[in-house]
């Protein structure tokens, strides 16, 4: 409350039309903002403002939820190597620890850290709303502490059979586990997969019987194991490391699926496509709802955008955009405005000149108001609206039809004229139609 009550309370305490609007919010709070689209509406999926509906234990836009979410063909190469080993380590840990004093720090840790650990698995496996593969990141310390304090304390009883079979079991659990990891992708020769299998157990049937080994023995086998089980997640980080990743939202290891049930976001390398199907810059395919590749206004998808139109990737503008906007702009305040603050930001970044940008980062947000945009245009601050970008203008639990982006978009078209730069469509907002 110390370190960042202060801020929210002078956010709350500020009145509306002296700072800017909370982003993400549907009523400009930022406490509807922590509470509502990034609290509980996360684990409901009843996220208003959001880009798609809550996974559920069918599955949905965010993917299938349940017990074995983190362990899927989507998550499971992202975090979950060493989660078998922590859990194993973690309570064998605590069992170790059982006879010592109520104040004991080991104890404690083991508590704190298992508490992380299973808090953290249980929300990200059963939270309904917006969820992506990179968000288990926050489990990567509580694995690591508890393999780390765990394996040490086996370490220390390893001439009793606690100690002696903690180590085979989390063993023989990193190296199963991993070949299953392994298997499920082509990106490395089957010689990785069967060596990890093959090292791991043996390692781990040698632990079964460590009393009865040469002294010198058992730190040579404990190593053979714990290599076993690093050996996949090192070969998904040098990946990770050698490929180029483009887009919003980036996973480890080879290429596989994207955001939730979304497959293609994140992508990798030269020529990545973002998702959607279209590289980035490059205008879509016809649909229903363009003309050709003219977007109808209202609900159209992003012409020069990125993923879901804009949402998950900048636009990059070309040469004739940069010009087109550039040409007269210090009489604007904004040279444009897009859907959407990806779509914003690609033309701001490639102009390096003022664009706004409609309805925040989704393009869901009630700001700006179609009101308020067009005291903006009648004032003259804006030269051109991209035809389209953002998400679908309208997106999530908002209904499409009326939406402020949505409404915004339809009265451009229906108001001024199409104008076609290179191969980006925008509304010139300069020129009314007859």
């Amino acid at each position: 409350m110390a370190s960042a009550g202060w801020w929210v309370a002078a956010v709350e305490l500020t009145p509306a039309s002296m700072r800017p609007y909370v982003g993400g919010s549907q009523s400009n709070s930022f406490l509807d903002l922590t509470f509502g689209y990034n609290g509980f509406g996360r684990l409901s999926g009843e996220e208003t403002g959001s880009v798609g509906g809550g996974g559920g234990a069918a599955g949905g836009q965010w993917g299938a939820t349940g017990l074995t979410r983190l362990f899927d063909a989507e998550i499971g190469g992202q975090i979950s190597w060493l989660i078998p080993a922590a859990i194993i380590l973690g309570v064998m840990g605590v069992v170790m620890r059982a006879r010592a004093p109520r104040t004991d720090v080991r104890r404690a840790a083991y508590a704190v850290w298992g508490g992380w650990l299973l808090v953290t698995m249980l929300t990200f496996s059963f939270m309904a709303g917006i969820f992506h593969a990179y968000y288990t990141v926050a489990l990567a310390p509580a694995v690591a502490a508890l393999v780390g304090m765990g394996g040490a304390q086996a370490w220390e009883r390893r001439r009793e059979p606690v100690g002696t079979l903690t180590m085979a079991a989390a063993a023989a659990a990193s190296s199963i586990w991993g070949f299953v990891l392994l298997s499920r992708t082509s990106a490395y020769s089957d010689v990785l997969r069967v060596g990890v299998l093959t090292i791991g157990l043996t390692c781990a049937a040698l632990l079964v019987i460590g009393r009865r080994l040469h002294a010198r023995a058992l730190p040579v086998i404990v190593a053979g194991a714990v290599g076993a089980g690093l050996v996949g997640p090192t070969a998904y980080s040098l990946t990770t490391l050698t490929s180029g990743h483009t887009g919003s939202i980036v996973t480890a290891g080879p290429a596989s699926g994207g955001m939730g049930g979304m497959p293609g976001a994140g992508g990798r390398g030269p020529g990545a496509r973002a998702l959607g199907g279209s590289p980035v810059g490059a205008p879509p395919a016809a649909s229903s709802t363009t003309r050709g590749t003219v977007p109808t206004g209202a609900g159209g998808q992003g012409v020069g955008g990125g993923g879901m139109g804009g949402l998950l990737d900048a636009t990059t503008p070309s040469a004739a955009v940069i010009s087109a906007l550039r040409a007269d702009a210090q009489r604007y305040t904004w040279v444009a405005a897009a859907v959407g603050s990806q779509s914003a930001a690609g033309l701001q970044l490639g102009t390096g000149e003022p664009v706004m940008a409609i309805g925040g980062f989704n393009g869901t947000d009630p700001s700006p108001t179609l009101a308020q945009f067009q005291a903006e245009v009648k004032a003259g601050k804006i030269h051109y609206l991209l035809a389209s970008g953002g998400t679908s203008a309208g997106g999530g639990t908002s209904s499409a039809q009326t939406s402020d982006a949505s409404r915004i978009l339809a009265w451009a078209e229906a108001t001024y004229r199409q104008v076609t730069i290179g191969s980006t469509v925008f509304y010139d907002l300069t020129q009314p139609l007859d």
